[in-house]
This record gives C-alpha cells, structure tokens and sequence, in this order.
C-alpha cells in the first residue's frame, strides 16, 4: 500500500536520498524546473514533513551521496549548467551545514560510491568534459579528507552500480562502457589489493538498473532499457 506523504519545497530530479542516523531522509541536488539545484532537504517520517536545511556549495545533479561512519553525508561529483565537477562536500546533520572537503582526482558523474568497510569511500567510473567515460577509481578517506587514486577499471563505464559484498569486496556491474552501447561486463575490486578483476558476464547487457544485496550475499540485478522485465543473481 502507498500512501501519499509530505511534497518537497523543490520539484527534483536525479537528486541523492540518504537515510540519516536519526531515520530522517536528506535529499540534496538535482535538477528542477528552475535549473540545478544545491538545495537539500529533510523528511522527517513522524510527521510526513519536509524540511529546508542547509545548501551545498555546489549544484550538482548526477552525484554521488555516501553515508559515512562518523554519520555525515560526503557528496562527490556530479555536473552543474555546464560545468562537470570534481568538488566534494560533507552534510553535518548535528548543525545542518555543508563542509567542503578535498576534490576529487578527476571530474566526474553519472559515476558510483560505495562505503568500505574501512569506512573509505570508493568512487568508480562516470564521465567528464566532452563526455568521456572513465575507467579511473578513487578512494576517498574521512580522516583526512583526501582523494587517492586506486586501481583502474578494466572498462570505461557509466550509468552502472557498484555493490559492497560481504567478503568486503565491490562488484561493479553493466552500464555504458562507450556512448549508446550497454554492456553486461562484471568486475570486481579487492580493496586489500587495490585491484579491478573481471569475473562472469551478465546474461543481459544493462545500464540505469538496479542492483540490490540480498541477506544470503548475492546481488540481484533488475530490469534496464535493454534486458526488459528481467533479473538475475550474482552469487559469490
């Protein structure tokens, strides 16, 4: 059953969601009917409600938003009016104010982030100026702010997703690894290592997807312009 529940102050489209330590729901960016957007926003689930916090330094839309330990939100990436960036920010939730922290390496968006569980942030893939696909990755550590380059996909891509398994490795999954073409490639990265290895090909070639970890560890991946109403399992 679906029950409609609070508008927000912005209409909003590929923005972030994260869920916050205290259940409330901050979205931030996106694109809107007055341009990008560095506007966010909290939903507060007990009364329905959202609420205006504090604006990015940036707009930007097709970022990244990574839950950190510490409970800040680090926002990475992303592309306003223009303007492809490699800016990235912290959400304090305790003060409701954005911090900006080290750049990125290299601009990027339409890319992934995932939370390792040294509590590091993995950003991979997207593109930058002219639209060029990366195959770069970079690690992102909240002690002190910096961005490292780490190991180098085997394929460009963008437009796919990345997955925290639960032996701690990534898996890095479809997208667009040239303009208009989809892929099925599958690929995974040791963090211990700092290397990209590829393993099984999806059966479907898929990008603007969805990938999920279930509770047994396996990864379902979901629908895509190009794999219709199907899904499969990546299992380790």
């Amino acid at each position: 059953l679906w029950t409609v529940t609070g508008n927000m102050s912005y209409a909003r489209y590929f923005h972030t969601a994260s869920l916050l330590v205290n259940g409330h729901v901050l979205v931030a960016g996106g694109c809107g009917s007055s341009g990008y957007l560095n506007s966010a926003e909290l939903y507060d689930p007990s009364t329905g409600i959202w609420t205006v916090t504090g604006n990015m330094n940036d707009a930007r839309y097709f970022h990244t938003a990574s839950m950190l330990a510490n409970g800040q939100v680090l926002v990475a990436g992303g592309y306003d009016n223009g303007i492809y960036l490699n800016s990235a920010e912290l959400y304090n939730p305790s003060i409701g104010v954005w911090t900006v922290t080290g750049n990125m390496n290299y601009t990027r968006y339409r890319h992934t982030a995932s939370v390792l569980t040294n509590r590091q942030v993995l950003v991979a893939g997207g593109s930058y100026v002219g639209n060029v696909f990366l195959n770069s990755t970079e690690l992102y550590d909240p002690s002190t702010g910096i961005w490292t380059l780490t190991g180098y996909l085997n394929y460009a891509r963008v437009l796919h997703t990345s997955s925290l398994l639960t032996n701690g490795m990534v898996v890095v999954v479809g997208g667009r690894h040239i303009a208009g073409v989809d892929t099925n490639t599958v690929e995974l990265y040791d963090p211990s290592a700092g290397i990209w290895t590829d393993t099984i090909s999806m059966s479907y070639n898929r990008s603007l997807f969805t990938a999920s970890v279930l509770t047994n560890g396996n990864v379902l991946a979901v629908g895509g312009p190009l794999a219709g109403n199907s899904s499969e399992l990546f299992e380790l």
